[in-house]
């Protein structure tokens, strides 16, 4: 791993230098910054693909685990379902057995007589309703109350006066009207 890293320095630091160069001649104090820097980008990357070589690492034993618990889930499946399978198949045999061997009676056989159809019946009534409840409070010092005054139907408006105090006729015909 440390050769990786080194040589990952070393590609880093060749990259940048070169680039530099094409501004002027770098001095010793900048190459070694440079080195270093490179130096501590190789170890972060480093780091980084060590954590994803692990992460996939992970992830192939989690999937292999989980295959292996779907293979014995799916046997242990089958091997209940071929079980119950043979347990039916007992059953419908058991089954069959009794029904193949008919029962003889010395009684004869007579088809069942049909039944005969029920007159039709009127549908029930339906019971008069009853009326509403009267209210009534329990103490009877309450008098009664008095039922509403019968409204006045179709009485016409008092007739409109003129400002000289008489009320003029309303006319019968409306084609003959009086305009002045």
């Amino acid at each position: 791993m440390k050769t990786k890293k080194k040589s990952l320095a070393n590609e880093i630091a060749g990259s940048i230098e070169s680039k530099l160069s094409e501004a002027g001649e770098q001095s010793k104090k900048v190459k070694k910054a440079i080195v270093k820097s490179a130096e501590k980008l190789a170890d972060k990357i480093g780091k980084l693909f060590k954590k994803e070589e692990d992460k996939q690492k992970k992830q192939t034993a989690k999937a292999k685990k989980k295959a292996d618990q779907r293979t014995k889930k799916d046997a242990k499946k089958e091997k209940k379902n071929t079980g119950k399978a043979e347990k039916n198949a007992k059953r419908a045999a058991a089954n069959a057995k009794p029904a193949a061997e008919p029962m003889v009676s010395s009684a004869p056989i007579t088809p069942p007589s049909p039944i005969p159809p029920k007159p039709a019946s009127k549908p029930p009534v339906p019971a008069a309703p009853k009326p509403a409840p009267t209210r009534s409070r329990t103490t009877g010092t309450t008098p009664a109350r008095k039922p509403a005054a019968p409204r006045k139907a179709d009485t016409p408006a008092a007739p409109a006066t003129t400002p000289s105090g008489t009320v003029p006729a309303a006319p019968t015909d409306p084609s003959a009207s009086t305009e002045a």
